[in-house]
């Protein structure tokens, strides 16, 4: 599953990291820390800007993919949840979490952030959100997950609400001393899928995953029946959300 999710999982807008290096006052040298690494792929976008990386991740799987891609003396990958690793108080100048975040214990992942980073320091936690309004074979989409009887959530069905985690963000910070000024920001990008990368990714997804065997097969092929019809190609819009704060 680890290498799945490495193959078929997007990355990152290069603006969104370059933003929340010059935010956090980070240089090449500066220590961060990364709740959630997975198989690496927001790691290896910070490390090529020359930042000392504590890789956390709580799946050996996940964390060997990573080490393997990532060669890398400055990055250090440790088997732990955020909660649970030993890091020193002010010994990062940089916090971040992609994808990640909503998987720490709401306050004391906060909390822990306010301990770990330095003054002036910043904590960034992003996540990758489909915009399905802008996607063609969208009713079509909905016609194959309304047939295995699928409810309203996950983040790929169509139907969902816009995710939006500014509102939860700016509660948690606030009522943590030592983090301030949260705010958030977007960032569009699109990527195309041919059928079978598309199934890939559906196939990383937790609530894809879970259900019952002859559902997700039936599903599976309803959504790819829908991609070939349409010339054997998806493209996606996302909107990548950033959430942000700073120590003080």
């Amino acid at each position: 599953m680890a290498r799945q999710y490495d193959r078929a999982r997007p990355s990152y807008p290069a603006a969104l990291v370059d933003e929340v290096i010059a935010y956090a006052g980070a240089r090449p040298g500066s220590c961060a820390v990364e709740a959630g690494a997975g198989t690496g792929k927001a790691t290896a976008l910070f490390a090529e800007r020359g930042l000392r990386i504590t890789a956390i991740e709580p799946s050996p799987e996940m964390a060997e993919v990573g080490a393997a891609h990532l060669d890398d003396a400055r990055v250090r990958f440790v088997i732990s949840t955020f909660e649970r690793a030993e890091l020193a108080p002010h010994s990062a100048r940089l916090i971040f979490s992609a994808q990640a975040w909503h998987w720490v214990e709401p306050l004391t992942g906060e909390r822990i952030a306010a301990r770990v980073l330095e003054p002036g320091g910043a904590i960034a936690c992003f996540w990758n959100r489909v915009d399905w309004s802008r996607c063609a074979l969208r009713r079509r989409l909905d016609t194959a997950y309304a047939s295995v009887r699928w409810g309203d959530g996950g983040l790929m069905a169509p139907k969902l609400a816009e995710f939006d985690f500014t509102a939860a963000w700016r509660e948690r910070v606030s009522a943590v001393p030592g983090l301030g000024a949260p705010e958030s920001r977007t960032y569009g990008w699109t990527q195309s899928y041919s059928t079978a990368e598309y199934i890939a990714l559906l196939g990383t997804h937790s609530d894809h995953i879970l259900l019952e065997e002859s559902r997700r097969i039936a599903l599976f092929g309803a959504v790819a029946a829908v991609i070939d019809e349409a010339g054997g190609s998806i493209e996606l819009t996302y909107s990548t959300q950033l959430c942000l704060a700073r120590a003080i």
